[in-house]
């Protein structure tokens, strides 16, 4: 049974890869109703990465972002598709789709078409650049965003330049992320008004605010701009990381004066202090901060730091994060039940409501296992289904 505040809302989900299917999962692990629209015959690339499940042909990726949605095929260029898809948005509340600008249009699906059938929809369309500009045809991916973004020209090093970051920060902070808020904000507007509308997400376009302060610095006075390794929190400060003698490294974010004098006399070097965490001669003091600190191994500063209160943390492993105690008592990471039996680990969603917890429904399922209940709902005979398997309309 669904539960979460969302229960009244239903989506219909054209989205593939991550930035959509991570959004849907979202709103779906909330309590939507999810119905996921699938290509029979083009596999997302997504699903289709290893590992797989024990015993099956579903993907640790498909079994995660597939979680509590249904799903069925159809091949969008047949009109009786498209005929299915405009019965189906009489019943829905929302529509997000991630394709190109104009490919909506062009089946026949795009918001103006369907506003006629439902004027409630909320319409959401994710893409890189946006629906229109010089940018909006062109194909992307993160690195791309985050090229385009400014963020990447005082990132990283002054000897290695840009660094590649270990996630996907335009697709799933920027996009996804937008995604939700926007939809849930024009539910709110219709709650009110009963009107339904577009919405217009670009992942370049989410990721630009990133920038911050450096951004409304900038903005002001056009000459303040960033330089790698000379602001406080890209290398221009001891707001750092330093290796530990294991090759392990420590963080190290205490900007404030009590945290960085804890810091100093816990290493051994209280004669750092009156200098903070910018002092004049910043490079000879991080040099000798990362020689003190790589005379012990990463366990053995956990220990100096685990009761001095200084924003110091170590850098742990994906593996020592999943399994770490406070993030298993907090639910980040979840127990899901498969559809044939037994559980399989997943991340959750990091929200935690008094009132209407988050009860994770079944992990995913194979594209299309919902085809013919799905058609049954709308009607269709299983005599009607037989026949459109004939005519290839789930390919």
């Amino acid at each position: 049974m669904k539960s979460g505040p969302l229960t009244h809302l239903k989506i219909l989900d054209f989205s593939t890869l991550l930035p959509g299917p991570y959004a849907s999962l979202v709103l779906t692990d909330l309590g939507a109703d999810t119905l996921r629209i699938v290509s029979g015959s083009r596999p997302d690339i997504a699903t289709m990465m290893p590992p797989f499940l024990n015993g099956t042909d579903i993907s640790a990726n498909a079994a995660w972002l597939g979680r509590g949605k249904r799903s069925i095929t159809l091949n969008l260029k047949k009109k009786k598709a498209v005929t299915i898809i405009k019965k189906l948005i009489a019943e829905y509340d929302i529509l997000l789709e991630q394709f190109r600008p104009g490919v909506m249009q062009r089946l026949g699906l795009g918001y103006e078409d369907l506003k006629t059938i439902n004027p409630g929809l909320i319409y959401c369309s994710l893409t890189g650049y946006g629906q229109d500009g010089p940018y909006a045809q062109k194909a992307g991916h993160d690195i791309n965003y985050l090229a385009r973004s400014g963020l990447m020209s005082y990132s990283g090093t002054k000897s290695h330049g840009p660094v590649l970051t270990g996630m996907q920060i335009a697709d799933m902070a920027a996009g996804s992320n937008n995604t939700i808020i926007a939809i849930l904000a024009a539910v709110l507007h219709r709650n009110y008004t009963g009107k339904g509308q577009y919405i217009d997400i670009s992942m370049r376009d989410g990721v630009v605010p990133f920038n911050g302060m450096a951004a409304a610095a900038a903005l002001v006075d056009d000459g303040l701009h960033p330089v790698r390794e000379e602001d406080v929190l890209n290398g221009g400060s001891l707001y750092d990381f330093y290796e530990t003698k294991d090759n392990e490294y420590l963080s190290f974010g205490g900007l404030e004066p009590q945290f960085f004098k804890a810091f100093c006399n816990a290493i051994g070097y209280p004669e750092f202090i009156k200098g903070g965490v910018i002092p004049d001669d910043i490079e000879q003091v991080k040099l000798r901060i990362k020689k003190k600190i790589k005379t012990k191994t990463r366990k053995e500063w956990e220990d100096v730091f685990k009761q001095v209160d200084a924003c110091v943390e170590p850098v742990l492993t994906l593996s020592e994060t999943l399994n770490s105690p406070d993030i298993l008592k907090r639910g980040v990471v979840v127990d899901v039940a498969l559809p044939e039996g037994g559980t399989v680990r997943q991340l959750g969603t990091p929200m935690l409501f008094s009132g209407t917890p988050i009860h994770y429904a079944k992990a995913g399922q194979p594209a299309g296992t919902d085809n013919k209940n799905v058609l049954l709902e709308l009607g269709y005979t299983k005599e009607a289904i037989e026949n459109f398997k004939d005519s290839g309309i789930f390919n």
